[in-house]
């Protein structure tokens, strides 16, 4: 009787191991989440961003991933391309929010090759903090993109400096698509807004005359694109239909 109580110990023992992580968490109630990180054009040299942790936020609990990596230059990640920032076994339910929390330093941006320190406002001390409204499945892996819109999340401050207000959009990977095209000619730097009804996204092309929209819902939109310079015109471009998991492709677009 004392062998067939030992190895009934024994294995509950083998089998709560198994569904445990390093950190002592049941991997049946955990979500194995992935953070990336991408850009929307801003017209700067770089824009290096010092990230000291994130924090996920779900019903089911919270986890804090820590970020050793150096700073790393945020526009090298645009038109589709990415980086990952952590990847974490997160408690499921539903997921809340995403925390951003920025070293004091290291936070810079590269103009016409002068660096620029960039401050942050001093209520952001608990870190920048992204809503999002989505569902944690046990054991089901989950991708969340985070779109950083350069041009909107640095601003000049009115002693010369400049300060990082970071504007970032949550996207997650698997029920969105993706609009790209080029503008031409490229010196027309315009302005593109994405438009499905109350429903506008918007982006830059950049200095080559490409842009790109990530995390775009599936729907019928219209394109707005809105040259800055002059002589070049206004154009309007629809019906464009997306779908989940595919990059619609509009080619070039002229604007002469």
């Amino acid at each position: 009787m004392r062998t067939l109580l030992s190895f009934a110990l024994a294995a509950a023992a083998l089998s709560f191991a198994s569904c445990s992580n390093d950190d002592g968490m049941d991997l049946n109630r955990t979500t194995p989440v992935t953070i990336k990180m991408t850009d929307a054009p801003g017209y700067y040299d770089q824009i290096f961003l010092n990230i000291d942790h994130i924090e996920i936020l779900s019903a089911g609990g919270n986890k804090t991933v820590d970020i050793d990596d150096d700073p790393f230059d945020i526009l090298l990640y645009r038109l589709g391309r990415d980086t990952v920032l952590a990847n974490a076994d997160v408690p499921s339910g539903q997921l809340q929010e995403i925390r951003l929390v920025l070293e004091d330093e290291g936070n810079e941006v590269v103009i016409d090759g002068v660096r620029h320190q960039l401050t942050t406002p001093s209520g952001q001390s608990s870190g920048v903090k992204i809503k999002v409204q989505d569902n944690l499945e046990p054991g089901v892996a989950y991708t969340l993109l985070l779109d950083f819109d350069a041009s909107k999340s640095i601003h000049m401050t009115g002693n010369g400096k400049y300060m990082l207000k970071p504007v970032i959009r949550a996207i997650p990977v698997a029920v969105s698509g993706a609009v790209k095209g080029i503008v031409s000619p490229k010196e027309s730097l315009a302005n593109l807004l994405l438009i499905n009804g109350a429903d506008t996204l918007g982006t830059l092309a950049d200095t080559l005359g490409n842009f790109y929209f990530p995390g775009v819902k599936s729907g019928t939109y219209k394109l707005l694109v809105q040259p800055t310079v002059t002589p070049y015109l206004e154009k309007t471009i629809m019906p464009i239909e997306v779908a989940n998991g595919e990059v619609k492709d509009l080619g070039t677009i002229g604007v002469n």
